[in-house]
């Protein structure tokens, strides 16, 4: 299901041996632990786009301390997903979410390639892709039943097309009370910007799932490097800390 980025190409990309072409001749090399790069020299801002080594580092040591697991479970019972979805996560980071999903087709992409290599060296059944989905998911239309935008850019036009008649979409947002100890201050609630964004889709609920971990030193610290919005003076004096998400559940219209 995947298409060609190389500009106004979008031909089919047809898997061979070790690598992806389509019919014009382009070709994406699968890297050796198991993602394709798609990026294009114009969807990137700079020369290592997305998130950092050390970024990918620090998230994957917090979901490693069990603090984030409520947020997965409360991801789970909302979206409900079968094993006979495909299921797409645009904005995918180091595959956490998705991987622990466990859907047999599962699609992630993301612009970092960091995060895809991590996301690929853990969990190899999933199709990993390095793209810009914020200009455009690399994917045929009506290829999913189920996307997945969990604190990532939202590309609302992107997931209208790539999403089949009916097929669902699970947007998280961090809550304002997200990281609070860190920030000293709550975040903009996003919700109606967000619903706005969305308009397109129907509407079908909303749930705010929170949490509280007790963190040691060194994931605290990885979680700052994962962290892009301004902190308190001292935010290392904290060790208990706030996970807030907002859950919105959309219907793509038949």
């Amino acid at each position: 299901m995947l298409i060609c980025t190389v500009r106004d190409c979008r031909r089919d990309l047809v898997r061979s041996g070790q690598s992806w072409k389509c019919s014009a001749g382009h070709t994406f090399d699968v890297a050796r632990s198991g993602y394709v790069n798609l990026l294009q020299p114009q969807d990137r801002k700079s020369k290592n786009p997305g998130d950092t080594v050390e970024a990918v580092q620090g998230r994957r040591r917090l979901h490693d301390s069990g603090a984030t697991q409520p947020l997965l479970a409360a991801i789970r019972d909302l979206l409900q997903p079968s094993t006979h979805d495909a299921i797409l996560d645009a904005g995918c980071g180091e595959g956490f979410y998705l991987g622990s999903l466990g859907i047999p087709n599962s699609h992630g992409v993301d612009i970092s390639i960091p995060a895809i290599d991590a996301a690929a060296r853990r969990y190899p059944s999933v199709q990993w892709v390095v793209a810009n989905a914020d200009r455009m998911l690399p994917y045929r239309d009506s290829s999913f039943d189920v996307a997945l935008s969990i604190t990532a850019r939202m590309n609302a036009g992107g997931f209208l097309r790539v999403l089949r008649p009916g097929g669902m979409l699970l947007v998280a947002i961090a809550a304002p009370d997200d990281l609070i100890e860190l920030r000293g201050e709550g975040r903009e609630d996003r919700l109606t910007r967000t619903q706005n964004d969305f308009s397109a889709f129907d509407f079908i609920k909303q749930h705010r799932v929170t949490c509280h971990a007790e963190l040691d030193p060194a994931t605290l610290q990885g979680l700052l490097h994962a962290i892009y919005r301004p902190l308190t003076a001292a935010p290392t004096a904290a060790t208990r800390v706030t996970f807030s998400l907002d859950l919105l559940l959309y219907r793509r219209p038949l």
